[in-house]
């Protein structure tokens, strides 16, 4: 960033009341400062009945800390994360202490807590327990007055950690208190700190509450607060030495937590170690680079035996040592979704199914429902010889990685690996030795002990799928895993994702809006539309008869919705198409048309064509050793056309030339609606 910055003189209007708010806060500071009695300082402190008010707020503030961390953490994570009616109400109450007065607060907790109130004479007689006038009854008016400090800023850390973190640790098999112990909880430290920071200093000087509630006994509800009120009318001087200490302690707090307790542990700096380079992967067949070579069927998986033998255990959950159930780690899929997604879903062990769709088509959704993680789909789910559908999330063996991964950033890669093994009670030994196989395998051993910020994203991709994989599920959920990866890094992830998908023995879903994906990953193409099936087949058919323009358009393709009418098709957006195949009369169809089939002309063409329109170069990109020539036209829906370098030079192509383009009926392949 440039040290030079353009200085914005403010207005007089706004910079003088902005001055006379900060001389306002700053005076009575500067008159306890000014009027301290430095050479007596030390004597004020270390009066006996200064001292034992320090010792008994310590006391009463630890206490009241403790108590609001049991009590406002997981009143935190209830506002956060758990919606339900009264919501507001409950933020409300948690505000209402911070707004109240606190002699208010104290004459609330003596008609609550005290000896004729509510909850007193039960605690009593119950319990012999007396809260006014007690130490005990200066921890509950702290407690009350302190706590929402935390909850608030706790709330607002736990709003700010996207929940994919926790709902990835949940698919590796955590419990729900696992995952906020683990991932949770150490993600939010920095707000949880800042809170339990303000919270403690915040009890620390509480007064009217605790003179109100629990009265003004030295030895027992005297703390430092209160000992300042009784110096102020007899020793007005060592008053004001107490007082500079609670001010010291305030700054204190303030200046520890400016900048240094904000945010996530994603959000802070990185380690000071840099991110590791990619490293080629083995040796591979070349991946198909353009749509033009989509129709090549995908690589047939090789057989190969699984990772780790198979051992006995309940067909319900994998014991204590994460092996395989006793079905011998073959696990078909069924599934049949209802709510905003509607199929059946089938596959066979060792399946890899591509899912794309639009935007808004139900893909992220249909994994979610298959997790376990949403109310708008629920999925009637069988896994091998074991229903899930009545299981938690954690207890479905159903591992996800989202499109980011979601590598808890905490914990090193190795950790990350073996999270889902821990989780399911392995040996921590073991769990990490068999997470160190899986990273060797995906070729990131070696970064076993880095966090996940000090890798590279195709490094972490790989940490995030050995990971899942080293978890052993019977259902594998991909979303979009290799979308933000550069073009390099995608093919070597690609290849190492095709080399161990080839070896899975459950079913793997994956999310895409790549073609080559789709066609090099997949053994099947689940195409969705509104949360429907559109089409589901293999790939090959999938790319020569696709049911759906936009999975045309995905493939490289120009397609075109209409109706047969007259010989010919009447297109949807205008115009009319010429077709070599007969159709009956009212059937809808889609025109698939190859951009390497349209011809790019200056002059109308003469000769056989029978498709032929005038149009206007709209855009001209660049797809490996060939342009892609966008074409509109008044007369017919937009034409992409695919040409050499040299023919657009010949023709003279550029943004706005006015040409002619020309396909043959016979190139026009019709896939019936």
């Amino acid at each position: 960033m440039s040290r030079f910055r353009t200085r914005t003189r403010p207005p007089v209007a706004l910079a003088l009341p902005a001055l006379l708010a900060v001389a306002f806060l700053l005076l009575p500071l500067i008159g306890i400062l000014t009027r301290t009695q430095w050479s007596e300082l030390g004597e004020h402190l270390t009066s006996p009945g200064v001292v034992e008010a320090l010792r008994l707020s310590a006391v009463v503030s630890l206490w009241a800390l403790g108590l609001s961390l049991v009590l406002g953490v997981p009143l935190a994570w209830l506002l956060a994360r758990v919606p339900f009616k009264g919501k507001a109400l409950v933020r409300s109450l948690v505000l209402l202490p911070m707004v109240l007065p606190p002699t208010v607060g104290g004459v609330a907790l003596l008609l609550g807590f005290g000896r004729r109130g509510l909850l007193g004479p039960w605690l009593e007689g119950t319990f012999g327990i007396t809260l006014p006038f007690h130490t005990s009854g200066a921890v509950v008016a702290a407690t009350f007055v302190a706590m929402p400090f935390l909850v608030i800023s706790l709330e607002g850390a736990l709003g700010g950690l996207k929940q994919s973190y926790e709902e990835t640790a949940a698919s590796l098999g955590a419990s729900q208190v696992r995952v906020f112990f683990t991932v949770t909880l150490p993600m939010v430290a920095p707000g949880l700190i800042a809170g339990a920071a303000l919270t403690w200093a915040r009890a620390l000087g509480e007064f009217g509450a605790t003179i109100t509630f629990a009265g003004n006994l030295p030895g027992t509800t005297q703390t430092l607060p209160l000992q300042v009120y009784l110096l102020l009318q007899d020793q007005p001087e060592a008053a004001t030495s107490v007082s500079l200490l609670l001010l010291a302690v305030a700054m204190g707090v303030l200046i520890a937590l400016r900048g240094r307790w904000t945010g996530t542990p994603a959000d802070r700096k990185a380690a000071e170690l840099p991110p590791v380079a990619e490293e080629p992967a083995p040796t591979a067949a070349a991946e198909p680079s353009a749509p033009a070579k989509l129709a090549e069927p995908a690589e047939p998986a090789e057989p190969a035996e699984p990772a780790e033998p198979a051992e006995p255990a309940e067909p319900t959950a994998p014991d204590a040592s994460g092996a395989a159930p006793r079905d011998g780690g073959r696990w078909p899929l069924h599934a049949t979704v209802t709510g905003f997604n509607r199929l059946t879903l089938d596959a066979e062990p060792g399946t890899t199914i591509a899912v794309v769709g639009e935007n808004g088509a139900g893909k992220t959704t249909l994994l979610r429902a298959l997790l376990g993680l949403t109310p708008r789909a629920h999925a009637e789910l069988r896994l091998g010889d074991t229903d899930v559908t009545a299981l938690p999330p954690h207890k479905r063996q159903v591992a996800w990685v989202p499109q980011d991964g979601a590598l808890f950033p905490h914990l090193s890669a190795l950790a990350n690996t073996a999270y889902g093994l821990r989780a399911r009670r392995v040996p921590r030994a073991e769990a990490r030795a068999r997470a160190q196989a899986w990273l060797d395998r995906l070729g990131v051993g070696h970064l076993a002990h880095r966090k996940p910020a000090q890798l590279s994203g195709g490094q972490a991709q790989r940490v995030a799928l050995a990971r899942a994989l080293a978890a052993r599920p019977r259902l594998l959920l991909l979303d979009e895993p290799l979308a933000a990866l550069d073009q390099t890094t995608r093919a070597r992830v690609r290849h190492t994702l095709r080399t161990h998908l080839a070896e899975f023995g459950g079913v793997c879903l994956i999310v895409t809006h790549d073609p080559v994906e789709a066609v090099s990953l997949a053994d099947r193409v689940l195409v969705l539309a509104d949360g429907q099936t559109l089409q589901d087949a293999p790939p090959v058919e999938v790319t020569r008869h696709p049911r759906s323009p936009w999975v045309a358009r995905m493939l490289g393709r120009n397609a075109w919705q209409g109706t047969a009418s007259e010989g010919g098709l009447a297109l949807a957006a205008g115009g009319r198409l010429v077709l070599a195949e007969e159709l009956p009369d009212g059937v809808p169809a889609l025109a698939i048309i190859a951009p390497e089939a349209v011809s790019v002309h200056r002059e109308r063409p003469a000769g056989s064509p029978r498709n032929v329109w005038p149009g206007t170069v709209r855009e001209i990109t660049a797809l490996g050793s060939r342009l892609r020539v966008l074409i509109g036209s008044a007369e017919a829906p937009d034409l992409v056309a695919e040409i050499t370098p040299d023919a657009a030079a010949e023709l003279g192509l550029a943004d706005g030339v006015r040409v002619w383009t020309s396909v043959k009926a016979t190139e026009i392949t019709l896939v019936r609606l």
